[in-house]
């Protein structure tokens, strides 16, 4: 269909005053404008339909020591073995701790670590580095722990209500000039991680009790929020000498822009060495067998389970082969990757059972 000459005319007239490309036709905007970074987990890369989207903010929230650090570690982790030039800027408004990164897998040399919990110097920092269009993440952790000056200058008696939620709303309305990207050139994308804790709202009777730092705005300008929850503790050895050596984390999609919301993954985190597992691994092998089983790429009959023209007698076996063989597991990830979502019930009680 040959455009309107006066359309034209008034794209043309908005383009050079507001930049090129602000406007542009559906049809020529690129088909990876909407691309995805790896969480570095399958199930979860599964519920967020194929990995964080790129070029937009994401929240994960919980209760204290569920997960919330130890999950965007591992995306960290997982990006910086897919992209040797994988680049992060970390906000420690908590404290940063080198050795919990290199359990996890990171690459210290390639994370800047931005030491301020000071509310207008870490917005600042991120605002200026996502602009640069020369980082790939940043992590926020944590948002509760961000403090406005005027709070930090004020004495332990006088109030300042509602001061870090009028920033908060303030920082994801000028955000979207810096992280905007070209939608028919390529420009190096991002994924942003603010990790939260939930607090408890004061004289609720009835509904959810629980609200989060930083206000109602910063909601809508989420593209995905996760819930982090400990399922249950991983536990080796036997009587006595049974000790802790990770946790079942439960990962609910309360806000997904992509793909279905509520949608539920389990992934087993390790950190101490276990009987398969080193400190700061995912079972990922776990995870493939229950996905490929649930989605007929591994087929099942009685005790038997079969892949092309590889068969083994029991769970155990599939995911001691994944573990051994490095072809076969990306093989299996690959077809997984294809295949349809599933059912997260149905995935947790494969897990369990494997």
């Amino acid at each position: 269909m040959k455009p309107n000459a006066d359309l034209v005319q008034a794209i043309n007239k908005l383009n050079k005053k507001h930049g090129d490309n602000m406007i542009v036709l559906g049809s020529d905007i690129r088909q990876d404008i909407m691309g995805r970074m790896t969480s570095g987990s399958l199930s979860l890369d599964v519920i967020l339909g194929g990995g964080f989207p790129m070029n937009q903010w994401h929240e994960i929230i919980g209760e204290a020591s569920n997960g919330k650090t130890a999950l965007a570690l591992k995306t960290v982790a997982a990006n910086q073995k897919l992209d040797p030039d994988f680049t992060t800027v970390w906000v420690a408004a908590e404290s940063w701790v080198p050795s919990y990164a290199e359990m996890c897998g990171v690459d210290l040399s390639r994370v800047y670590v931005v030491a301020t919990n000071i509310m207008e110097e870490a917005y600042e920092a991120v605002l200026d580095m996502v602009e640069t269009k020369a980082v790939d993440c940043i992590v926020l952790d944590s948002l509760p722990a961000l403090v406005p000056i005027t709070e930090e200058e004020k004495n332990m008696d006088e109030a300042t209500v509602g001061k870090g939620a009028l920033l908060t709303a303030k920082f994801f309305r000028k955000i979207g000039a810096s992280a905007r990207r070209s939608l028919v050139e390529y420009e190096r994308p991002f994924i942003g991680l603010i990790i939260n804790q939930y607090r408890m709202k004061i004289g609720v009777m009835y509904g959810d009790p629980r609200t989060t730092p930083g206000g109602e705005a910063k909601n809508y300008a989420f593209f995905t929020r996760l819930e982090v929850k400990r399922d249950e503790w991983i536990e080796e050895g036997k009587g006595q000498e049974k000790h802790k050596v990770g946790q079942t984390i439960r990962v609910r999609s309360l806000k997904n822009k992509t793909a279905p919301p509520s949608q539920v993954a389990y992934v087993d985190f390790y950190f101490d060495d276990g009987e398969h597992c080193f400190a700061g691994d995912f079972d990922f092998a776990k995870e493939i067998v229950a996905l490929a089983i649930l989605n007929k790429i591994i087929t099942r009959a009685g005790a038997y389970y079969s892949y092309g023209d590889r068969k083994w007698q029991g769970s155990d076996a599939v995911v001691k082969s994944i573990r051994e063989e490095l072809d076969l597991k990306e093989s299996l990830e690959k077809d997984v990757r294809e295949a349809v979502a599933v059912s997260s019930k149905e995935v947790r009680k494969l897990i369990s059972e494997i």
